[in-house]
């Protein structure tokens, strides 16, 4: 092992040795003198025979089946006979039963059709309002948000506006989203502004980032009436344009008709009817139970049946 010398001796005996050499009737001894010098420190070879690493520093080897003073000699731990004595088991055998997995069935389910919303809160929204990434003064639209980056790279099924950072919301927006919480909804219209809740699909979202399709919170109008006004437009319009989708499953119909969600189709209410299409507007089967007696009365009484 080479000596160590600290700095400051090594630089007192180098002055000590160099001294000599400047004078002219300098000679070898002077060289010798400088080595000694640096050579004031030594170490003995018996230092080798107690190196040893950290303690921790690494974990004894378990030597299995080299006699009983190991503590796993002889059986190397397995006990005596038996499967697992003589062979490898897997750890979810069972002992040859139809495993619990099989007759009992897993609890609960991963659902793969679930929609995946991007998550906005206000106080987010109002900080971007702020930095001049959002125009208050337009639309904001599922195009302006993802264009913006507050929702990150990645584009899911929608965008839901939750209500975290409500007090810090101070400027009135028009904001159309594909869902709202109640708090959110409240939060908006208390700063003055307008929301709604549209429904909107991935490839729905991708078009409007790319301008294939233009954002509306109108549906698409259903009836013969209006097919030749439709067709009208798209032969006369120099871009073709992908219509926004509508909902086909009941709790998304039903969500959009709510006017309490602030849907885009809360206007095809009638006065009195439910967002739900499974209950009738009240009154509607007494009235029809009315008129069907009443027709069954009068044609009791027709004479024209006899």
């Amino acid at each position: 092992m080479p000596p160590r010398l600290p700095l400051a001796q090594a630089a007192r005996c180098c002055r000590a040795s160099i001294a000599p050499l400047a004078r002219p009737t300098a000679t070898l001894n002077s060289f010798v003198s400088l080595f000694a010098a640096l050579s004031v420190q030594t170490r003995s070879a018996s230092i080798l025979a107690s190196l040893s690493d950290n303690r921790g520093a690494y974990s004894k080897r378990v030597r299995k089946g080299r006699g009983p003073s190991s503590g796993y000699g002889k059986t190397s731990g397995r006990g005596t006979k038996g499967q697992r004595a003589h062979g490898k088991v897997n750890a979810w055998f069972q002992g040859g039963q139809t495993p619990l997995i099989f007759s009992h069935g897993r609890k609960g389910f991963e659902n793969h059709m679930a929609v995946k919303m991007s998550v906005i809160n206000l106080d987010k929204l109002q900080m971007w309002i702020d930095n001049g990434r959002l125009d208050p003064t337009q639309k904001i639209t599922p195009k302006e948000l993802i264009k913006s980056g507050i929702i990150g790279r990645s584009i899911k099924d929608g965008i839901k506006l939750l209500a975290r950072g409500g007090d810090e919301l101070k400027t009135p927006i028009d904001i159309m989203v594909s869902r709202a919480s109640e708090t959110a909804i409240k939060a908006v219209e208390g700063a003055g502004g307008k929301i709604t809740t549209r429904y909107y699909t991935k490839d729905a979202l991708r078009r409007l980032v790319k301008g294939e399709s233009i954002s509306t919170d109108k549906p698409l109008p259903v009836g013969p009436e209006y097919v030749e006004a439709i067709l009208e437009q798209a032969r006369t319009s120099k871009k073709h344009y992908h219509r926004l989708p509508d909902p086909t499953s009941r709790w998304e119909i039903e969500y959009y008709r709510d006017p309490a969600h602030r849907g885009y189709l809360s206007h095809l209410l009638k006065p009195g009817e439910s967002p739900s299409l499974y209950f009738k507007v009240p009154g509607v089967k007494a009235a029809f139970s009315k008129a069907k007696a009443k027709g069954n009365a009068e044609n009791e009484l027709d004479p024209k049946l006899f």
